[in-house]
């Protein structure tokens, strides 16, 4: 990507320049990861006294990703860091997104039924059931409560169900 620098006519004394902040973004990022994985200036741009330095990343597995540093370059001042991360580019590979575990169970659950039906083995209408000796659909159901909206009201072990449990009296 072309070498690209924007600097602001607030700063006169130039240290928005590449010259310095350059160096001083490098430096940063050594303290997060090896020189090695730091790859060309992508740029550099400058708004509201904070400078924007973006360099291409050698890293890895990451493929589309850029590295930035985010520099106070107040007037007067010596510029300072501010933040340094690992940004995806648009169009980066990234992870999906998440999706609750019993969201996801829910639609193994829906795809078994389909297979069943479509194999003449189960009643289409019972996708919450996977086999009739099987106790996961019960599990399912005591730990995984729906609101009215359908979000996740609880999503785990309820304590208070094993309460009267005296292995897990403390004492």
């Amino acid at each position: 990507m072309a070498r690209a620098t924007k600097k602001t006519a607030a700063d006169p004394s130039g240290a928005a320049d590449a010259a310095t902040l350059e160096p001083l973004a490098r430096h940063a990022l050594a303290e997060i990861t090896a020189a090695a994985n730091v790859g060309a200036l992508r740029d550099i741009v400058v708004a509201d006294d904070v400078a924007t330095v973006r360099f291409s990343t050698t890293q890895g597995g990451y493929p589309g990703w850029y590295w930035t540093v985010a520099i106070a370059v107040n007037p007067g001042m010596q510029p300072g860091v501010l933040e340094t991360e690992l940004i995806p580019a648009e169009g980066a590979l990234t992870a999906p997104d998440w999706v609750p575990w019993a969201d996801r169970l829910d639609d193994y659950l829906a795809q078994q039924a389909l297979e069943r039906e479509a194999a003449g083995d189960g009643d289409a209408d019972d996708s919450s059931r996977l086999d009739s000796d099987d106790d996961d659909d019960d599990l399912h159901d005591e730990h995984d409560v729906h609101g009215d909206d359908g979000d996740d009201v609880f999503d785990g072990v309820d304590i208070d169900l094993h309460l009267d449990d005296e292995s897990l009296t403390v004492e």
